[in-house]
């Protein structure tokens, strides 16, 4: 499973210089879904001990990781956004 999640990233990379997306972005994208799907395991594992309320926790816990780390990925489509609009 690593190999496949491996070559995923590998191909999203070379998507991103192909198109001259800044690597920062993509690197920053990956993160967060790695985030996701590390706060959804702890999250499962935990209601599977029967530990409901420490879930919840590590989903909150992951869902503000995710928004702390889009906050310059939305700062950056609001300005392009902003500046395609004409004034």
């Amino acid at each position: 499973m690593v190999d496949q999640v491996y070559s995923i990233i590998q191909m999203v990379e070379r998507m991103a210089k192909n198109t001259n997306v800044n690597t920062i972005y993509i690197s920053t994208i990956l993160k967060i879904i790695g985030i996701a799907y590390i706060a959804e395991f702890a999250s499962h594992i935990s209601k599977d001990a029967g530990q409901g309320a420490l879930a919840a926790k590590v989903e909150l816990a992951g869902k503000i990781l995710i928004l702390a780390m889009a906050i310059p990925i939305l700062t950056v489509l609001i300005e392009t956004v902003i500046n395609l609009v004409p004034n």
